[in-house]
């Protein structure tokens, strides 16, 4: 059944996030500074052009399309930080300990008919927390955690390729282009505050499959991820030329009030819609997004906590650091992505390459929880830190790395709403399949719209002649996790 309040198509706009796909947010911006700086924007350097019922107009016309909108029943959360570990995550050799792994290595495993080599973990594990789940060596600090954490052992999906396995994580099907998960949190919600976009993207690289895995599709494009590239200019033609921030505002409220009337004479197209969208979002950013991402601004020991080195601004401690404060500022959804589809997670020839990876990402995501914690955000945000699939407990004779694995993995859930300290679920004695409880990628999406107040099967749009879903005709909303 569709939900009134959030099936169907928005209204339409004229102010947005301006979250349009990269190249053409990009592209709206460079023009969106031309025309600043075209002689007929020049002339409205003149105030007296600006006639003061025509900016009043400006300031009253039109309801924003992401204003915070109710959600279905109250949140246990309000934001999302997902952290994409791409490549695949080893969970037997991070957060599935597998005693009887390690004692059979070497054995021969039948598996579909062909004769594979049990290969054990080359990393110790410890018990940790007050429960004494058993975590890799792997992740000492963010192991430190684990009383703040859910652990889902007995996740699965439908996909064994890169791909594929990363559009289900993040947009539940594959075989058509659908919406990110913070597209449709977007398209739920809204967002908290109007001059940043409810869901942005924090990438140094592309994943697998590339922009597609936040776009909107087709769902308004205003919801579409907005990317950020770590570095000196994570977000290019941001800088207005215009000297006045008086000006600004009054030459802004002009071209709203015309942007409005040219979207009228041509019947609302929804093209030109969201291509206003992303100039108001321009406009809106370049007030905010210069302080939200100066990290200078946060204290020695808060930067320490993370790892963040003098001169940083490109790490995924650096990246994390400006999720929490994105959060913190009002956006709805930031999803951070280490490592992007190349030099990642995918450790086939080696398992040793794990260590690298874990040494980047442990002291940061620790530094995340016991900071959103100090700040009394930690009961409002859900962290979920995810991967697109584990990997084989088996293979070849000797082999030093592990292939791809879709039938059983683990991913981790913190903060609003999650039971602390909890195991869910559990994969075989050699972490091959799902024993117990198993997971599948729906389950984990109804599970993250219900902490976001957002009822899976009710938050539906109408598309093609009939009602889709983030999970379409599955998923159940894993109870057990939750306070």
């Amino acid at each position: 059944m569709t939900d009134k309040s959030h099936g169907g198509h928005h209204p339409s706009t004229t102010t947005t996030d301006g979250s349009a796909p990269d190249y053409q947010r990009h592209r709206s911006r460079r023009e969106f500074m031309r025309t600043l700086t075209s002689g007929s924007a020049v002339a409205l350097f003149d105030q007296r052009i600006l006639r003061p019922q025509l900016v009043q107009a400006a300031r009253q016309e039109g309801a924003h399309p992401l204003a915070p909108r109710p959600s279905h029943f109250p949140a246990r959360a309000k934001n999302l930080i997902l952290v994409n570990l791409t490549g695949g995550l080893s969970h037997i050799d991070s957060f599935d300990y597998k005693p009887r792994l390690q004692a059979d290595h070497g054995k021969v495993m039948d598996w579909r008919g062909r004769p594979f080599y049990l290969n054990a973990s080359p990393f110790r594990f410890s018990p940790k927390g007050n429960a004494g789940l058993m975590v890799s060596e792997l992740f000492p600090m963010l192991g430190s955690t684990i009383d703040d954490m859910a652990v889902i052992r007995s996740m699965v999906t439908d996909h064994i390729s890169h791909g594929q396995a990363t559009l289900a994580m993040h947009c539940g099907l594959t075989t058509i282009p659908m919406p990110s998960i913070g597209s449709w949190i977007s398209y739920g919600l809204g967002t908290h505050n109007l001059n940043l976009p409810p869901f942005v993207v924090l990438a140094s690289a592309l994943p697998y499959m590339g922009s597609q895995v936040w776009d909107a599709s087709f769902l308004p494009a205003y919801h579409t991820g907005t990317r950020l590239i770590p570095g000196n200019d994570p977000v290019p033609h941001l800088k207005s030329p215009l000297p006045s921030l008086s000006l600004r505002e009054l030459e802004q409220e002009m071209l709203q009030k015309l942007n409005r009337k040219h979207l009228i004479e041509r019947q609302n197209d929804p093209q030109l819609d969201a291509r206003i969208a992303t100039f108001n979002t321009a406009a809106g950013m370049m007030k905010v997004a210069p302080q939200v991402l100066d990290l200078e601004s946060e204290t020695n020991g808060a930067r320490s906590r993370y790892g963040i080195q003098a001169g940083d601004k490109q790490s995924i401690a650096w990246q994390l650091l400006a999720a929490r404060r994105m959060v913190e500022h009002g956006v709805r959804v930031v999803e951070v992505v280490h490592t992007g589809s190349g030099g990642n997670w995918d450790s086939h020839g080696d398992m040793a390459h794990h260590r690298n990876l874990a040494r980047q990402i442990d002291q940061p995501l620790a530094a995340l929880i016991q900071d959103l914690k100090l700040r009394g955000m930690f009961d409002e945000t859900l962290v979920a830190i995810c991967t697109e699939f584990g990997r084989a407990p088996a293979g070849t004779k000797n082999e030093k790395g592990r292939n791809h694995h879709n039938s059983a993995f683990t991913c981790l859930l913190a903060g609003g709403g999650i039971r602390g300290g909890t195991l869910y679920g559990q994969s075989d004695e050699y972490g091959n399949l799902v024993v117990e409880n198993p997971v599948h990628v729906h389950d984990l999406h109804a599970t993250i719209l219900h902490i976001l107040g957002l009822d899976h099967e009710e938050l539906t749009y109408h598309y093609a002649g009939r009602d889709f879903r983030l999970t379409d005709v599955h998923g159940q909303v894993l109870s057990d996790i939750l306070i």
